[in-house]
């Protein structure tokens, strides 16, 4: 069962059929959409400041969500994707976006509605990223422009797969 962790009389508010992979952390000031999911390793740490997550958004494995102590929150919008190992650090994600594995977001960093940040980038403090733009490197810099169409099928499948994933892990799940 995942560790929830209430701080400072702040508890953790998840939102329906969201899951939480056993060995998640999620902490104080948090609160979740529904049809989220959560998984291994990830940490979502609400102690210093806010996380607010929308629906059918997918953390996955060994990613850490973290702020600034009254600075910086994070905001992550609808049908996001967050890869595995990324970290993000007070900043905002619109909906649709996708970051990719490996990837850090720093404080006041803003990625738009539909953007992509490729695997391996580092996106710099109050770095603003354009609705359907592809960015990459280490610091991240603008690479092109994606198709909107293109970009919201490929973030809806990625967000729809990742909530098909998490319902194998009900002990009830029958495949069909």
């Amino acid at each position: 069962m995942a560790l929830i962790k209430p701080l400072l009389g702040i508890t953790p508010t998840i939102g329906k059929d969201c899951f939480l992979a056993d060995n998640a952390t999620i902490i104080g000031d948090v609160v979740m959409g529904d049809e989220c999911s959560i998984w291994f390793n990830t940490v979502l740490r609400g102690d210093v400041n806010s996380i607010r997550i929308g629906n059918r958004v997918n953390i996955q494995d060994g990613s850490v969500l973290h702020t600034l102590y009254q600075k910086s929150t994070i905001e992550i919008g609808d049908d996001v994707s967050i890869g595995h190992n990324v970290t993000i650090h007070g900043a905002k994600i619109h909906n649709l976006a996708l970051i990719g594995m490996g990837a850090v977001v720093m404080d006041d960093a803003e990625v738009g509605e539909g953007a992509l940040v490729a695997a391996g980038s580092v996106v710099l403090s109050k770095t603003k990223i354009g609705p359907n733009e592809l960015w990459g490197g280490a610091p991240a810099k603008f690479i092109k422009m994606v198709d909107p169409a293109q970009s919201r099928e490929i973030n809806q499948k990625i967000a729809r797969n990742y909530l098909m994933y998490s319902k194998w892990y009900d002990e009830d799940y029958k495949p069909e």
